[in-house]
């Protein structure tokens, strides 16, 4: 971890700038506003030409702002900057282009970093491959408790633009990153930041498991405080070792087993805190119970040690730690109880979409019958299933690439029963909780952690979570 003094721009003159904001949409249209009130000549270029597209097109055509439909891969003439929507490819044509004029791009993270004002809130940034919203979420329940004024921000779905250029004043904020947003956020420099785990994941976007690294490891840059990591994930401490900080800042590791100093973790079923303490050589700070977190599942305990931590570092009391886990509601659809039913409980994870987030999922129980499948986005699952082996009773598979699955249980559990249903409509779902249900037994856990994407049959995760819950009342009804 280097050390540097770091000075990062608050503020850009974009009066008389043509700046090309890249794609509508949640990101889109906000930045375009923003810009197009501080001066700037402001195009919009965007792949789609839809109905949607062109009722957002008017409404920006009306402030003055040009709309180009149907055409995301031209750079307009006399383009100075491109503001991109985060989920735009590095490799399309218009960063090409611009990467040859000379013309920087920024995502909408960055933008909301150069427009924060001399007075704006620090950051607190989070990101990883899974347990970003959730450890957000978390945190905002701590600073909440401790009677900060907070957002949880970013990624989670609430825009960057708008907590920083809103009427509201902040005192801190909880900011959920993801490896898109880092990639186009060259000058962000939080406070403190954690990077949760790290797990191959948009591959695709990124073009190798390096570079998608490399772009997490980017929260780290500049870091004041506290550079927050997974002792488990020893990538993540390499990422944090790489960085260029803030003279003064510290690595701080989050365990689930007994911390050395300058680390959090857990004591007999205690979360404690041998980082913010005087001589923490020896001295150890009761944050809260394991009992306090919601679910207390091995992930999630995780999850609320780098929340913790973060908020240890902005300098919170031990008692706003524990009030703020006992407070926190996990999201739908993540590792959610749904019902239990003749001694078989019934746990929906569908938001474990890729195979480190199903792997935690099923970490948490002894004894499963495990509905998985979906869409694979080219993952492997011998690893995932050579790892759980031990806790299945049973396993049921659903969607498109439910065959990759079915072939890595029969290479590394030969013995569990396998019900591979032929079908990816909608109803498949009942007719998979009914088959779970035959293979259970009292003291079992029926546990929908796909490991796979849901669009094969499903809007999305929700959607997919929804027909379980679904599915799980009919049996008890």
């Amino acid at each position: 971890m280097g050390s540097r003094k770091v000075t990062s721009t608050v503020s850009a003159d974009f009066q008389g700038k043509h700046v090309t904001v890249a794609g509508l949409g949640v990101s889109g249209i906000p930045a375009a506003k923003a810009l197009h009130a501080r001066g700037a000549l402001v195009t919009v270029v965007n792949d789609g030409d839809d109905a949607r597209a062109r009722e957002q097109a008017a409404e920006l055509e009306a402030l003055g702002v040009t709309v180009r439909l149907g055409d995301g891969a031209t750079l307009p003439e006399g383009t100075e900057l491109i503001v991109t929507a985060p989920g735009w490819k590095p490799d399309k044509p218009l960063f090409t282009a611009a990467r040859e004029a000379g013309v920087e791009v920024w995502g909408d993270v960055e933008l909301a970093w150069r427009l924060r004002g001399p007075d704006a809130a620090p950051w607190l940034a989070i990101t990883g491959t899974n347990g970003k919203t959730t450890t957000t979420q978390m945190l905002a329940s701590i600073l909440k408790a401790a009677g900060l004024r907070t957002a949880a921000v970013g990624n989670i779905g609430v825009s960057l633009l708008d907590a920083v250029l809103g009427e509201e004043q902040y005192d801190v904020l909880a900011v959920e990153l993801s490896s898109y947003q880092l990639h186009w956020a060259p000058s962000l420099r939080a406070h403190s930041a954690a990077v949760l785990n790290l797990a191959p994941d948009h591959l695709d976007w990124h073009g190798s498991m390096e570079a998608y690294a490399r772009d997490k490891g980017r929260v780290y840059e500049g870091n004041r405080v506290a550079c927050v990591y997974n002792v488990a994930d020893k990538a993540t401490e390499d990422l944090v070792r790489e960085a260029d900080v803030e003279e003064g800042c510290r690595a701080i590791g989050f365990t689930l087993g007994p911390p050395g100093p300058s680390q959090l973790g857990v004591v007999d079923g205690i979360l404690v805190d041998r980082a913010f303490v005087e001589n923490r050589q020896k001295n150890a700070q009761e944050l809260a119970e394991v009992s306090d977190v919601n679910p207390p599942a091995p992930h999630n305990i995780a999850n609320a040690l780098a929340a913790a931590a973060l908020a240890r570092a902005f300098g919170v009391p031990a008692k706003a730690v524990r009030d703020g886990l006992r407070a926190f509601t996990p999201d739908a659809h993540r590792i959610a109880h749904v019902a239990d039913v003749d001694g078989v409980a019934y746990v929906d994870d569908s938001k474990a979409t890729n195979t480190h987030a199903a792997e935690a999922s099923l970490a948490a129980y002894e004894s499963i019958v495990w509905i998985a499948g979906g869409l694979a986005k080219g993952a492997s699952f011998d690893e995932l299933v050579a790892k759980s082996a031990k806790r299945l009773r049973g396993v049921v598979l659903i969607g498109a690439d439910r065959a990759l699955i079915r072939e890595a249980l029969a290479r590394h559990a030969p013995e569990v029963p396998v019900v591979d249903l032929d079908r990816t409509d909608t109803g498949a779902m009942l007719q998979a909780v009914t088959e779970a249900k035959r293979l259970a037994r009292p003291g079992d856990t029926v546990l929908l952690a796909p490991a796979c994407a849901s669009m094969d049959m499903f809007t999305n995760y929700n959607k997919r979570g929804d027909a379980f819950a679904e599915a799980v009342r009919e049996l008890g009804s």
